[in-house]
């Protein structure tokens, strides 16, 4: 009777540590899950910025052309 009692004791006891340790994983799981949409939101963040960035250089581009090309007027 006492080894039985022994060895369903040590089987409760695997099962909760395996419970444990998978509650343990979900939670690790989240964790990374809500670290990686941040990520996202800030590499989305980053290249809407980016495209900002390229936009107004395109539009200084633009206006430095048209400074060029009234230098160039005055210069004939």
């Amino acid at each position: 009777m006492a080894l039985d009692t022994i060895i369903l004791a040590v089987i409760i006891g695997t099962l909760a540590a395996i419970v444990y340790s998978l509650r343990v994983l979900v939670l690790l799981e989240r964790r990374i899950a809500r670290m990686d949409e941040n990520i996202e939101k800030m590499a989305s963040v980053i290249a809407k910025e980016e495209l900002q960035v390229l936009s107004e250089e395109k539009k200084i581009e633009a206006e430095e052309h048209k400074i060029e090309g009234r230098f160039k007027k005055r210069k004939r």
